[in-house]
């Protein structure tokens, strides 16, 4: 861990010194001479006398630098049958003409633009556009339901809405813009005008003299220069999913942002320019903001927009198919998607299939990285597989295994080490820092690298009050985990899936590493649902993979008895139920808040992220019975 161990404690007992260094991998109108502003701490400030434009960074210096011809943007949508590659040159040409677009639509320095838009390449451009000009985009999950959409755009209160007709989905097509205008019929705030991408497979109908065809206007619009901004101006607001009441909106800056992702691709991903690079998520997740549309372009990579599904699109072979097509070195995306894979070709045969010679890596987060999947996709793929822990708030990366600055040994189930800039330790409930071993609250030592988020849209007390106000001086990360005697950090998951068992705080995690280690489980999910004796108990669902045909009851038997045999009887783990299907947000995170609520016959609202409603429907059945 030598020259890792170098650059982490550099970043942290010489933080101007470690991130005046970075700041030099961009471009800049006026170079910063303060890195670290603390004037008002604990909200501290990056590089906050910089000029800069992020835009600038993604696009214009790699055509003035002479690589205008080398490919920017892959586009490949199974679902649809349209490939089609863009040059830096073509990209800037489209992203340009677009920000002369907002202009003439009065879009200006500060204001804000909600995108509510499939994975198509204009979303990327619209987004890209609005940093061009200074203007703050937040992207609202494509297929957000009209109430989620319409209270996003009354706390941005956007000068503009970009949308489309219609999403697609494997077997379906979503209709956005009806959500949309039922959206701003329920919103406060009226937009000056939307702009909507026509989509063949669903034409929109148009509200005259609001709504405005995007084709219409690139068409006569003129190309409009990058504007000058104060590195601390915001770049994006990105709402944290399953907020009620008022959204929170994690507000990014635009030169930290723009350091810390450029640093991150050859350090954490040994990504360089010209590379592909894909991150097979969703441009309304912050996976998509950092790793689809701009760390790649800040690193002068090729970034692959994917519309369609690891399974079903047309197979469980979709991931290989397309790293094969484009030579992908670098595949980032959830467990969740690799869990559906295994599930569907448990043996994995249609790897085999394809040419993965220019595979280099696999990246995963989102959630916990089991070590049953980790173990299948490192068999099969024989790259190295890296589990990755960060956060909407942080932006990019808090753990990680650095591939670019010094590989290290994997553990599975842990994500490594903290990456420079991230002092992260862990705390008992009493507020004391405990050793090795022992579990406990993870904080991050104020303050925060670059990249991270700086305040909550329109309420700096909700910033402190949520992340700063539990322990003075440091970031709450509301996750829970310990470091081992070598200095890896294990993350457990989110603080409640901590369960208290007869007076046994039993990580949830912790079981279902176990039962995901039958060889007959797909995936799996541990709940803690009230016990009036032991205050709460453990429950198991658990999927199978495909082909398994044994009987359920034997199965969950041995699961049960696994569980036993490897944590002991204090687990307390009694029932395990075969299911078909967990319910998931649309980003692949496993709903066990929900999960939780229907066993103890809470009355709780559906969650507007929730991909697969008939899933939980159906668990309702089998987690109470009774009702």
């Amino acid at each position: 861990m030598g020259q890792y161990r170098d650059a982490w404690k550099r970043s942290i007992e010489s933080p101007n010194e470690f991130w005046g260094e970075a700041a030099a991998g961009v471009s800049w109108y006026h170079e910063p001479t303060v890195v670290l502003d603390d004037s008002q701490a604990p909200l501290y400030r990056w590089f906050s006398d910089g000029v800069m434009n992020t835009c600038y960074n993604a696009l214009d210096r790699h055509v003035e630098a002479g690589r205008g011809t080398q490919r920017a943007l892959i586009y490949d949508s199974p679902v649809t049958g349209v490939k089609r590659a863009y040059s830096y040159d073509e990209l800037l040409d489209e992203v340009s003409r677009f920000a002369g677009v907002l202009t003439s639509l009065g879009v200006k320095r500060g204001d804000r633009v909600v995108i509510y838009m499939p994975m198509i390449p204009q979303a990327l451009m619209a987004m890209l556009a609005c940093a061009r000009i200074g203007a703050v985009h937040s992207v609202v999950f494509g297929g957000f339901a009209a109430h989620e959409l319409a209270m996003r755009i009354d706390d941005a209160a956007p000068k503009i809405v970009v949308s489309a007709s219609c999403g697609i989905e494997v077997n379906r097509v979503i209709e956005y813009k009806p959500l949309l205008d039922a959206a701003l019929a329920e919103a406060t705030h009226q937009p000056d005008g939307c702009v909507i991408v026509q989509r063949p497979e669903a034409i929109a109908t148009m509200q005259p003299g609001r709504d405005h065809d995007w084709d219409e206007l690139i068409a006569a619009a003129s190309p409009e220069p990058c504007v000058p901004l104060a590195a601390t101006d915001p770049l994006y607001v990105l709402y944290t999913s399953g907020t009620t009441g008022r959204p929170k909106g994690v507000v990014r800056d635009n030169g930290g942002h723009a350091v810390a992702l450029t640093w991150s691709m050859p350090n954490i991903y040994d990504t360089a320019a010209g590379e592909v690079f894909w991150a097979a998520s969703d441009v309304g997740w912050v996976v998509g903001h950092s790793y689809i549309v701009y760390a790649p372009l800040l690193a002068g990579a090729t970034t692959l927009l994917y519309e369609g599904k690891p399974v079903g699109t047309p197979d469980a072979g979709a991931y290989w198919r397309v790293i094969a097509e484009w030579g992908v070195k670098t595949l980032f995306t959830a467990p969740t998607g690799f869990r559906a894979v295994k599930r569907e070709d448990p043996e994995g045969k249609l790897i085999k299939q394809y040419d993965l010679s220019k595979f280099r890596y696999l990246f995963l987060a989102g959630e916990r990285l089991d070590p049953e999947t980790y173990t299948w996709a490192s068999d099969r793929l024989k790259v190295p597989v890296i589990d990755h822990w960060w956060q909407t708030e942080t932006g990019w990366p808090v753990a990680a295994n650095l591939m670019g600055l010094e590989a290290m040994a994997v553990k599975p189930g842990s994500p490594t080490v903290p990456v420079p800039g991230f002092d992260v330790q862990i705390f008992s409930e009493s507020g004391e820092r405990v050793g090795p071993d022992n579990e406990g609250l993870i904080l991050i030592k104020l303050p925060l690298p670059p990249g991270c988020m700086v305040g909550v849209w329109g309420d700096d007390q909700k910033f402190a009050d949520t992340y700063l106000r539990h322990t003075p001086g440091y970031y709450l990360t509301g996750d829970g985990g310990h470091y081992d005697q070598d200095g890896y950090l294990f993350v457990m998951g989110r603080v409640d899936d901590v369960i208290n068992v007869a007076g046994h705080r039993l990580s949830t995690g912790e079981i279902e590493e176990i039962i995901a280690s039958h060889p007959d489980v797909a995936e799996c999910a541990v709940i803690g649902v009230a016990d009036t004796l032991k205050g709460q108990v453990p429950r198991g669902l658990a999927v199978l993979k495909n082909g398994v045909d044994r009987d359920h009851d034997t199965i969950a038997a041995e699961l049960v008895q696994k569980v036993r045999d490897q944590l002991g009887a204090v687990a307390s783990l009694r029932q395990v139920d075969i299911v078909g299907a967990l319910p998931k947000t649309r980003s692949g995170k496993v709903l066990r808040k929900s999960m939780r609520a229907i066993a103890d016959g809470v009355d709780m609202p559906v969650p507007s992220t929730i991909d697969n409603p008939a899933t939980l429907d159906a668990l309702r059945a089998v987690l109470r019975p009774e009702g």
